[in-house]
């Protein structure tokens, strides 16, 4: 990861036969973050493991290209998709909003 993270949250990934991937994701994974009708990048640091499968669930802190575009509309409780161009693989939810988001959202003012 570039830098610190800037959200944890908890991921659950779709399993191969319900159309989720056919391939574990690894740490550095870097999919599409969805919410509010949009897709982000964000890449993707699992601090408990190395390797997540599909219809694992998982912790993971995110750390997104864009934060200044974030910051005040990420909030702790708040679902989201991780999404391989339109295909969700996985489901989300925040559950913690890192300082560093404000942070780097301040610094690329």
């Amino acid at each position: 990861m570039a830098g610190p993270p800037h959200i944890e949250a908890e991921i659950e990934y779709v399993t191969t036969a319900a159309g989720g991937r056919s391939t574990p994701a690894f740490s550095g994974y870097r999919p599409q973050f969805y919410y509010h009708g949009r897709d982000w990048d964000a890449e993707h640091i699992y601090p408990e493991t190395e390797e997540v499968s599909p219809g694992d669930t998982v912790k993971a802190h995110l750390r997104f290209l864009s934060p200044k575009e974030h910051h005040g509309k990420i909030s702790v409780g708040m679902p989201f998709l991780i999404r391989e161009g339109a295909r969700t693989v996985a489901y989300g939810i925040v559950t913690k909003v890192f300082d560093q988001l404000e942070v780097d959202a301040a610094d690329l003012g």
